[in-house]
């Protein structure tokens, strides 16, 4: 069976996290994912963070498996060979501030006029429109102008950062990969592409629904820590073990909590189960010392076969062993150019019992840009003289001219 994207084309010009991957999901549909990379620093997730010299290995999770052409596009001759590739293009994504796809001569009129059937993706933190449209942030300020960091952390605590993020992945990669996925439909469908204005901002905040039904329950959100799933229920927390590490107890119905009590001998707790305020207190300074008495491992074994929502919680490597996530297929090795070995997580997807496996980590600044460029009927005489004019680049073109 085909992948569903099999046979369609990806231009992707953004940079960093989101749009990355977006795309990424993309191309473990199936698509062929062309990352249009400007012929200066290219996309920052390469180096950021780096020792001279050294790719990220965010790069190489991010952008495994796709194609790097490397395109002054701010240049006529640029401008016009992206173009080219716009009309054989299913999908373009974007995720430049609003305004600067308009100053490029490459708005979605522009786009449309050229591929009628092209499905436009804009992911931006704020939207394309609105007093904030054209404002800097990060995934942290998304999430705090959405009212989602606001909740994040212990009770009588500050907001803390987690390290998952939440506006960029969930409000923009799966968000714009979603919207993506409706606007190819309807191109197939109804022979019209589609322009997608994704913010992070608003995707967020759509989402924020538990703390949306508190407020319209009390007129207001509960204090931080003090809502159901964030602390105000013994029966789903977080206890610390011995060896200061920890447990997830996630008993949130009724029936998962008896169990509970019966894996760790307290009957008297089963009573307890509605308990609130004070009382919940109490219990859960019983139910912490109970888990402080032993090491996480005792609790993971205690806890093996009991279907009751309780786990320990786990490193990110230990992740990487789970026997789980392993009979899922979930852990890919890839190796780069130097050696270095690349342990990422493989495509979540399955497709009649088919995942799109990449066999390449992140591709060089323009590495493909001669095969594309190629694609779109440029001679080799043309070639040479737009890496030579610096209208596009080839990874390794300097250095082999200079060898000569």
């Amino acid at each position: 069976m085909a992948l569903p994207l099999e046979g369609m084309t990806v231009l992707d010009l953004s940079r960093l996290l989101p749009g990355p991957m977006c795309s990424m999901h993309l191309r473990d549909m199936g698509a062929r994912v062309i990352k249009v990379e400007d012929t200066k620093a290219g996309d920052y997730t390469r180096f950021m963070g780096m020792p001279k010299g050294m790719v990220s290995p965010a790069f190489h999770i991010l952008n495994r498996g796709k194609e790097s052409i490397s395109l002054d596009i701010s240049h006529a001759e640029g401008h016009a060979l992206l173009l080219r590739l716009v009309e054989k293009t299913d999908i373009l994504l974007e995720s430049f501030r609003p305004g600067v796809m308009t100053r490029l001569g490459l708005s979605y009129e522009a786009l449309k006029a050229i591929n009628p059937k092209i499905v436009v993706c804009s992911i931006s933190g704020y939207g394309q429109t609105g007093p904030w449209a054209e404002k800097a942030g990060h995934d942290m300020n998304y999430c705090a102008t959405a009212g989602v960091l606001e909740q994040m952390g212990e009770a009588h605590g500050a907001p803390v950062l987690g390290n998952f993020q939440i506006a960029d992945l969930a409000g923009g990669s799966l968000s714009a990969a979603m919207a993506i996925m409706a606007g190819v439909v309807g191109s197939l469908r109804h022979g019209e592409g589609s322009y997608l204005d994704i913010s992070m901002t608003d995707c967020t905040f759509a989402h924020n629904v538990i703390t949306m039904a508190s407020m319209n329950l009390m007129g207001k959100s509960l204090p931080r820590g003090q809502d159901m799933l964030t602390g105000a229920r013994p029966c789903y927390s977080i206890y610390a073990t011995a060896d200061h590490q920890y447990m997830a107890v996630g008993a949130l119905e009724e029936k998962f909590w008896l169990q509970v009590c019966d894996v760790l001998n307290k009957p008297q707790w089963k009573a307890r189960y509605l308990d609130m305020g004070n009382k919940a207190e109490e219990l859960r300074a019983e139910v912490a010392a109970v888990f402080a008495s032993e090491p996480q491992a005792h609790w993971r074994d205690l806890f093996a076969d009991a279907d009751c929502c309780v786990t320990p919680i786990l490193t990110p490597q230990a992740a990487f062993e789970h026997p789980q996530l392993l009979a899922r297929e979930m852990v890919q090795e890839l190796t780069t150019p130097s050696g270095q070995t690349i342990r990422c997580p493989a495509p979540s997807i399955k497709y009649s019992d088919k995942k799109h496996l990449a066999d390449s980590v992140g591709p060089e600044q323009g590495q493909h840009t001669q095969n594309i460029l190629h694609e779109v009927h440029c001679t080799a005489t043309d070639i040479d003289r737009l890496l030579l004019s610096g209208v596009a680049r080839q990874a390794g073109y300097t250095a082999l001219k200079e060898s000569k």
